[in-house]
């Protein structure tokens, strides 16, 4: 394992909550590295951002999701890391990559559920940031869509 967690920004663990959801489903989608490198590159939070420690996160998640306890380990590595004020836009990004392919899988769905939880998200909060991200990445062939 690498050093990382002991030097998580909060850009850091946003971009591991992104990694974590990509990952979840053990099939890392181009239309989600897209959308991790998209929202790094152009949401404000991301501003002094090096995009070059995305590679360094994603190890450090691939690595702890090898382990019995990894998850347990990565929300408790956000926790600590992730100010208060930015848990909504952590789920946020982590929908918002969720989505970004036009469908959501059953594992992306109990991570969200577990992301949720972990950062003490309020369920009407989560319901509209979810309607959101479901908004924003609809094509157009609705019977594709996830209700």
């Amino acid at each position: 394992m690498t050093d990382m967690p002991h030097s998580l920004t909060p850009q850091d663990c946003l971009v591991a909550v992104m990694i974590a959801v990509s990952m979840s489903d053990e099939n890392i989608r181009t239309s989600e590295l897209i959308t991790i490198e998209n929202i790094v590159n152009h949401l404000p939070v991301f501003a002094d951002f090096d995009p070059d420690r995305i590679k360094t996160v994603s190890s450090t998640v691939f690595d702890l999701f090898g382990e019995e306890d990894g998850l347990d380990a990565l929300f408790g590595l956000i926790r600590d890391n992730l100010p208060d004020y930015l848990h909504e836009t952590a789920y946020a990004l982590a929908c918002d990559v969720a989505a970004a392919d036009g469908h959501t899988y059953e594992a992306e769905l109990r991570l969200l559920e577990e992301i949720r939880y972990e950062l003490s998200i309020d369920r009407l909060h989560a319901a509209a940031i979810e309607r959101g991200a479901r908004a924003r990445y609809m094509n157009f062939h609705p019977e594709d869509q996830s209700a």
